[in-house]
């Protein structure tokens, strides 16, 4: 089994870097000359799949004009929000009704994506078809995170997702999503968080462990810092 369709997020206001996300959207910021969206392009056309969706709102033509201007080798399928942002539950169910996939990797573009990740998303990809799991998700250990003031979101043992009041682990904005897990759903604004805590009630939420220094565009502080490295 195999992940054919990568979907990326990238319908947020970017709130917490304004005033640099009034006139451009946050997957269009430079990081060492190349933007968070290319970055996530670049690391799924690395891993071999071949389509990508990426869901758009805020300053949405610049998304659709970047992706039409930069001869990328996947084929992308740009998908509205419509009237009405959907957050990132609803962003991600309305991207994979387009597609006739079950299992989709979902990245945020957020954070600075490079090679060293491929190796770990294979290894999660083949955890997650050998477990038979609806929803793994790639989380990273809370000291490898450039970001000091991210807090843990949650635990991880057995290659199971839990919360308590540790939480030594940060989401890092990459997962496998497989379309059943969205059956109770509908098309409207809610969160990714929502299907998480269903199946971590059920024991049922995946995870798998990153070994890289984690970068995440988070605020202004940050992305100045990131600049300068």
């Amino acid at each position: 089994m195999k992940i054919n369709t990568a979907l990326i997020l990238c319908a947020g206001f970017g709130k917490r870097l304004i005033p640099l996300t009034l006139q451009k959207p946050k997957p269009l910021l430079k990081i060492n000359q190349v933007t968070m969206l290319e970055n996530s392009i670049n690391l799924v056309e690395n891993l071999g799949i071949k389509k990508i969706i990426i869901n758009t709102y805020y300053l949405k033509n610049q998304i659709k004009n970047f992706v039409k201007q930069n001869k990328f080798k996947c084929n992308i399928q740009i998908v509205d929000d419509g009237a009405n942002i959907l957050n990132t539950g609803g962003g991600v169910l309305k991207m994979i009704n387009q597609s006739v996939d079950n299992d989709f990797l979902v990245l945020n573009p957020d954070t600075l994506w490079h090679n060293s990740y491929i190796l770990e998303i294979m290894k999660m990809e083949k955890l997650y078809f050998s477990k038979s799991a609806e929803n793994i998700l790639l989380l990273v250990k809370k000291n490898l995170s450039f970001d000091k003031d991210l807090i843990g979101d949650f635990n991880l043992k057995d290659d199971l997702i839990s919360r308590n009041n540790e939480n030594e682990f940060i989401y890092t904005g990459c997962q496998i999503v497989n379309k059943k897990v969205f059956l109770n759903f509908q098309v409207q604004n809610f969160p990714i968080s929502k299907i998480w805590n269903v199946l971590i009630e059920n024991n049922r939420l995946y995870g798998f462990e990153s070994l890289n220094k984690f970068y995440h565009l988070t605020n202004l502080k940050i992305f100045k810092k990131l600049k300068d490295l």
